[in-house]
């Protein structure tokens, strides 16, 4: 296995043609085929089907590619400090489940090293993609909650790709609502008082599992529900319909504004906050730095 041949099947992946691919990398369609072919059969895994209309990357291929792309992403980076001599900028991303508390640590932790040394990249999106951005090194870290329903179905899911949990914080259940909802003044609310008011549940796609929903009781039999696929979506929907959803109850009104709030819920359910990352690998300073403001933001929640 070469460089070369990394950076071939890169191509040939990015462009989803051999003929394309060859062209880009100014070699010929027949070397480039053969030299992915050796790739192959030494790694004893396809990494792409040839049909009519291109090629498709299996499975198994796209797991190799998310290595690959790691391997000469981190060449690159030796080569243009050593060979090259460039002034290269240190890279960090995260991608987390929709929570502005940890958009408003990325946000604390990015004022403080600044953007000319540094690259940032922050991925809000659905549970399972969380899972795969850091399985394929797209982001070095994942936020992301466990509670008793989903922690085995996740746990598993996670040794089974390489990655492993570690909890930041427990919390209880909240519901998150517009403070001009009738039940905004109460001080403790019930499922029993929620029922008459739509919950909000994030959109989870083609992984649509109840393990995957980003609010716990997700099981529970809602008689109104509404799925968003953003957080402005989200808080529209609560001012508009007196919508609510279940969250951790770490509100962020300088993100979200203060018309907002979070009532506990009387439940005894528990989220445990947390990150996850490869397993053996050490974090960057900028990834424990980014945690270490996580539990600032959390610190300030009265």
């Amino acid at each position: 296995m070469t460089l070369t041949q990394l950076r071939y099947a890169i191509a040939v992946a990015d462009t989803k043609s051999m003929n394309e691919a060859a062209k880009q990398l100014f070699v010929t369609q027949p070397s480039l085929s053969s030299s992915i072919k050796e790739l192959e059969n030494e790694i004893d895994v396809e990494l792409f089907r040839r049909t009519n209309k291109g090629v498709q990357i299996t499975v198994e291929g796209k797991e190799f590619l998310g290595y690959a792309r790691q391997v000469v992403e981190q060449y690159q980076l030796l080569e243009d400090r050593y060979v090259n001599k460039k002034n290269t900028r240190k890279k960090f991303s995260v991608s987390l489940q929709h929570y502005s508390f940890a958009v408003k640590a990325f946000v604390e932790m990015v004022k403080q090293f600044g953007m000319e040394e540094y690259e940032f990249a922050i991925n809000e999106t659905k549970t399972y993609e969380v899972i795969e951005d850091v399985k394929n090194f797209k982001s070095e870290l994942g936020i992301i909650y466990l509670n008793e329903f989903n922690s085995g179905v996740i746990t598993k899911i996670l040794k089974e790709n390489g990655l492993e949990f570690k909890e930041l914080f427990p919390c209880e259940t909240y519901a998150y609502m517009w403070k001009g909802n009738p039940l905004a003044a109460e001080s403790v609310i019930t499922m029993e008082q929620l029922k008459e008011y739509p919950c909000l549940s994030f959109e989870q796609g083609d992984n649509n599992s109840f393990y995957f929903a980003e609010e716990v009781l997700s099981t529970y039999d809602y008689k109104q529900i509404i799925k968003a696929n953003d957080r402005a979506t989200m808080l529209n929907l609560m001012v508009g319909l007196n919508g609510y959803t279940l969250c951790s109850g770490i509100i962020c009104e300088e993100l979200n504004g203060d018309e907002y709030c979070a009532i506990p819920l009387e439940s005894d359910e528990v989220m445990r906050i947390g990150y996850i990352m490869r397993k053996g690998m050490a974090l960057s300073p900028l990834a424990v730095k980014y945690l270490e403001e996580i539990q600032k933001v959390r610190g300030t929640q009265p």
